[in-house]
């Protein structure tokens, strides 16, 4: 290993190292020389451990990365108390912790860490079989300071002598943590909060009221977020008198409110001025109309999932001409077909996240508009249409911004994924999963031409040569994800040789 790289200040490799797109490209500059070790040992702020026999390493690791602020321990296996007591001890500064996903609460584990690191602000003990009130009492006297506290979706097991957690209880770790900010009680009956602090609530699978939103309207919190995520038995009057009151929420999840119609949106757009996402999938009285209402009223909206609406299934003239600045749109509906896309593409633009999957009425002439219309765009799924079998071939312009390309079952056939590689030359992330009529010539052409490519799942592809993946692995030295195709038989010693190569091929899972 080299002492040193170009002679350039240490301050300015470090800037240029942090624009890379993801810390896992911090392995290979690490190999360089000793002064880019240093560098990405710095720039490394978040750990995940989920393998028990890393925990003899732990100590190293953490005085290797010196500026870690956030640990990621959800469903380790190993002893939760042990390996907390370690980070306790290694004088770090953690910011965020992730304890999800364990039979109890580690309590000792967590009382050590909380006496070194009390400025914790964030924690996530989500997913527990035992959770109670007690446990609430030494998340608030271990980090007073937290900001953001995840409890959701916990199973009360009674067999393990667990007790629920109590509306006395919720209150209580209210008023003891006061920055606290955000909290998660999805698949809890809500009990009313009195941070004063409070700025994003988020309920998911959880039963509400009216009077319960009347009470969150009348606290006036600092709202900015609110999730009700498939939430049941309150109204539009109850969101209605909520939205007026807190007129600046930028981020607003209603899916599955199954009362909302086009109309009720209409009222409700008048309060969401500083609205820059919202989600209403599966809100099925919704149509074309309330996402013309949202483009029209919401100025700063940058984000909107309408899956499984019913939209598109009217074809509504609209003389609307105006260019929103909208960047992510999720419209996963069977009944949209190429006219309501093309209007789509024509009204945002700058669209740069698109998911048009399961759109069984569009055809490759909507796709080809769309991404004419639409330059900005680094993200397409237009998963399970089969319509899409010669999309690509008509396209008679380059896509060097498209990064994320998603086809699964989507019919594609070589001709046309090779005309993805020659046109779409840029990409990262390949998701061709259930495309039956695919063979190695294909994948091969795709491969050779994306000579940034990342990831790439070929599940369920089954007509590919037996070589494919370690032709595909040696070829281009960027992959480091590969999901074989599901007839693939790969032994341990072929999976370690890849895996030293830097690319992970997995057992026939979706990517993460």
């Amino acid at each position: 290993m080299a002492e040193k790289a170009v002679d350039l200040p240490e301050e300015c490799w470090e800037l240029i190292i942090k624009l890379l797109d993801h810390p896992s490209h911090f392995n290979s500059l690490s190999q360089v020389c000793k002064q880019f070790l240093s560098i990405t040992n710095r720039l490394l702020l978040s750990l995940k451990l989920s393998d028990p026999t890393v925990q003899a390493l732990l100590p190293r690791l953490l005085q290797r990365f010196r500026r870690i602020k956030q640990i990621e321990l959800t469903g380790f296996q190993g002893d939760m108390n042990s390996i907390l007591h370690q980070i306790a001890q290694s004088g770090l500064n953690l910011e965020s912790l992730n304890v999800s996903k364990q039979p109890t609460l580690p309590v000792v584990g967590l009382r050590a860490l909380g006496s070194k690191m009390m400025d914790l602000k964030s924690l996530n003990c989500s997913k527990m079989r035992c959770f109670g009130d007690s446990d609430l009492n030494v998340i608030a006297e271990s980090f007073p300071c937290l900001e953001e506290l995840d409890i959701s979706y916990h199973a009360d097991d009674s067999t393990i002598g667990s007790k629920p957690i109590s509306d006395l209880g919720i209150f209580s770790l209210s008023l003891k943590l006061k920055s606290l900010r955000k909290i998660n009680l999805s698949a809890f009956k809500v009990p009313f909060l009195s941070s004063k602090a409070l700025w994003a609530i988020a309920l998911s699978d959880s039963d509400i009221s009216d009077e319960f939103l009347y009470a969150v309207a009348e606290a006036r919190f600092p709202l900015k977020k609110l999730t009700l995520s498939r939430c049941a038995n309150y109204s539009f009057s109850g969101i209605s008198v909520l939205l007026n009151e807190y007129q600046s929420l930028e981020y607003l999840n209603l899916e599955a409110a199954y009362f909302l119609r086009d109309e009720d949106i209409a009222e409700l757009s008048r309060f969401l001025h500083s609205i820059y996402h919202i989600n209403l999938s599966h809100c099925y009285g919704l149509t074309c109309i309330t996402f013309y209402t949202l483009i029209k009223n919401c100025l700063i909206l940058d984000e909107l999932e309408m899956v499984a609406t019913s939209i598109g299934e009217e074809n509504i003239e609209t003389d609307f001409k105006a260019s929103h600045g909208i960047k992510s749109l999720n419209l996963a509906n069977s009944s949209l077909g190429n006219n309501f896309i093309t209007s789509v593409a024509s009204i945002c633009p700058k669209l740069e996240l698109l998911n048009l999957s399961k759109c069984k009425g569009i055809t490759e002439e909507g796709i080809v508009e769309v991404l004419k219309r639409c330059s900005e765009i680094r993200q397409l799924e237009v998963n399970h249409i089969q319509g899409m079998t010669n999309s690509f071939l008509h396209l008679e312009f380059e896509l060097p911004k498209l990064k994320v390309l998603s086809l699964m079952f989507s019919g594609i056939d070589d001709d046309a994924l090779a005309m993805i590689g020659k046109r779409c030359c840029r990409l990262l992330k390949l998701d061709l999963a259930g495309c039956l009529s695919l063979t190695s010539k294909g994948v091969k052409e795709v491969v050779e031409n994306c000579k940034e490519l990342k990831e790439i799942n070929l599940k369920w592809c089954n007509k590919f040569s037996a070589d494919i993946v370690p032709w595909i692995v040696f070829s281009r030295p960027s992959l480091k994800k590969i999901v074989p195709p599901s007839r693939s038989v790969l032994t341990e010693r072929q999976r370690n040789l890849f895996l030293r190569h830097g690319c992970v091929v997995y057992d026939g899972g979706a990517f993460e």
